[in-house]
């Protein structure tokens, strides 16, 4: 009995064991059964990412072409800068002195030549009148100058020295080789030809009488009646025996034959008759002196004594070495009467600009933008200069500078037309000109730049001041075959889509093969292909090149070396679009 009461409670304990085993290995299955399933999910999303991954870099590889296709091609610079007027002008003095007119004011506008401001001028007023008379006086002795000149040509034509005055030679004071200077007397020249007499009437009465008037001469010895004509008044009283006061007129008429210092005659002219008789004399009877400048030599004598001669008739022929002696005098007369004359314009036109220094017009068309100086200022030059006493703009047109890059700035011309945008009037687009392509080059970091100028072609609400955009049309194709740019190599060299190929061939892609294109317009985004391609064509493009650079640079205008993979970049002011 014992022993079976020993052995049951062994037989309970045996089931116990065992179902705690059965549990252990329940949970290890249940354990291995979840790891499984983590592998397995593990293994599934790995295969979904790597097949994932698959279709994007195939999706990457198909993105990496682009198709040959006709589209419009625009190559651009743009830049900025700030508007200015057409022209702008600092009104000065170059003068000193009191305003006395100041007749405009600020927001006016004036035309070119308007006087805008007069200054008292008259401490230089006498001046100018000096200058003229100094002028004047000089231009006077030139002419005279030259007056002398042309007669001395003409008096010595020959080398011959003429007389100046007309009758016979009584007697000749000179023979060949002698020296003639000035006042030598040449010969005694008489001739009764000519008559006159010189004759006193009442001095109230000679007033009245004029030269030119006509006389009737009375003979005292025979009645015989001669006219003549008065040659000359004297303006001087003298008192006869007795006390008339008289007046002496003098008359020329010409000699019958019977006239001599001996005749005596009486005068009336008009109603006035002479208070007492003269005498005739013989109108020339006289010394005939030589008038010249300077010694001559008597070469040839053509006069003798008792010849006739009428002025001009040429006495002696002097030596050829004396003519050119007489001349040069008279040139260098010429030539100080010249230079006193240019002297005397160089100091009037001096006098006169300084005068109309004093008168301030204004220099362009425009508006007055600012007035410092009034009437009644007193202006002063500073050891600086003038200072600015107005300000003028020329609104007529509106003017920016773009600062282009040395390496676009041969495709500027002026002529081509810009795009214009101002960020104070925005969605707005503006039209300018380029009207100047400047050589007066910049450098700034190594970058060198050139100013060019745009004229607003049209100026709407913009204001001087303004800062603007402007984008200047290089130039433009339409419809035409194009590529990307990024799908232009070095050479101008395309890489071409092509299934045949299976490996890659130095830089050249698998399943793609190298064509040599012509190319024309070259934009920052795409390029204009002149042969080598056909449309529909697909190529390679360099998506690095893309991603690297946003802003390619590329050298415009047709059949130009392109830049090349990636790489460029704007100057600072100015860059390609």
């Amino acid at each position: 009995m014992a022993e079976q009461v020993n052995q049951r409670p062994a037989e309970k304990k045996a089931p116990v064991k065992n179902g705690k085993r059965k549990k252990r290995r329940l949970k290890r299955f249940m354990m291995l059964t979840i790891v499984l399933a983590v592998c397995l999910a593990g293994g599934l999303y790995i295969r979904k990412q790597s097949m994932e991954a698959k279709r994007t870099s195939a999706r990457s590889e198909e993105n990496r072409t682009a198709k040959v296709e006709k589209r419009d091609i625009t190559s651009q610079l743009s830049s900025s800068g700030t508007l200015a007027p057409k022209d702008t002008y600092e009104i000065t003095s170059l003068a000193e002195g009191e305003v006395i007119l100041a007749d405009f004011e600020e927001g006016d506008q004036v035309e070119k030549g308007q006087i805008l401001y007069q200054l008292d001028a008259s401490s230089v007023e006498s001046e100018v009148q000096s200058a003229n008379h100094s002028l004047t006086r000089a231009q006077g002795s030139y002419a005279d100058a030259l007056s002398d000149y042309q007669e001395v040509i003409a008096d010595y034509s020959g080398n011959t020295y003429k007389a100046t005055k007309s009758g016979y030679i009584k007697k000749l004071y000179i023979e060949v080789g002698d020296k003639v200077g000035g006042n030598t007397q040449l010969c005694d020249i008489y001739d009764d030809l000519t008559v006159e007499i010189s004759l006193p009437f009442l001095a109230g009465e000679a007033g009245s009488i004029v030269p030119g008037a006509e006389a009737v001469l009375s003979l005292s010895d025979t009645g015989e009646q001669l006219i003549g004509i008065v040659t000359a008044v004297s303006q001087m009283d003298e008192v006869l025996t007795g006390g008339t006061l008289v007046r002496f007129v003098t008359i020329e008429a010409a000699n019958p034959g019977g006239l001599t210092p001996d005749t005596a005659a009486i005068a009336q002219v008009g109603g006035c008759l002479c208070a007492q008789e003269a005498y005739f004399e013989a109108k020339i009877n006289t010394v005939m002196s030589a008038d010249i400048e300077s010694s001559v030599e008597v070469e040839e004598l053509l006069v003798s004594e008792g010849m006739y001669i009428t002025k001009g008739t040429p006495i002696f022929r002097m030596t050829a070495k004396s003519a050119e002696k007489i001349l040069k005098t008279y040139e260098d007369t010429i030539d100080r009467a010249q230079e006193s004359i240019e002297s005397a314009q160089n100091k009037l036109e001096s006098t006169k600009d300084t005068y109309e220094a004093y008168t301030i017009t204004a220099p362009i068309s425009g508006q007055v933008i600012t007035k410092t100086s009034k009437l009644g200022d007193n202006i002063s030059r500073s050891n600086n200069g003038s200072s600015v006493m107005a300000v003028i703009y020329d609104l007529s047109a509106l003017t920016f500078e773009m600062s282009i890059d040395e390496l676009d700035i041969r495709n500027v011309k002026v002529g081509q037309k810009v795009e214009v945008t101002a960020d104070a009037i925005e969605g707005e687009i503006f039209y300018g000109t380029v009207t100047n392509v400047s050589l007066q080059s910049s450098a700034s970091n190594g970058v060198t730049n050139y100013p060019v100028t745009v004229t607003m072609d049209e100026t709407g609400d913009l204001l001087p001041g303004m800062n603007v955009d402007g984008v200047i049309i290089l130039d433009e194709v339409n419809d035409t075959l194009s590529i990307p740019v990024d799908s232009l190599m070095r050479g101008n060299q395309v890489y071409v889509k092509d299934e045949s190929v299976t490996e890659a061939k130095g830089p050249v892609p698998a399943g793609f093969r190298a064509v040599e294109v012509e190319t024309g317009l070259i934009s920052d985004e795409y390029v204009e292909i002149i042969s080598g391609l056909e449309e529909g064509q697909e190529v390679y493009v360099n998506k690095s090149s893309q991603n690297n650079n946003n802003s390619f640079m590329m050298p415009g205008g047709r059949g130009g070396e392109p830049g090349g993979m990636g790489g460029g970049g704007g100057a600072p002011g100015g860059g390609r679009r």
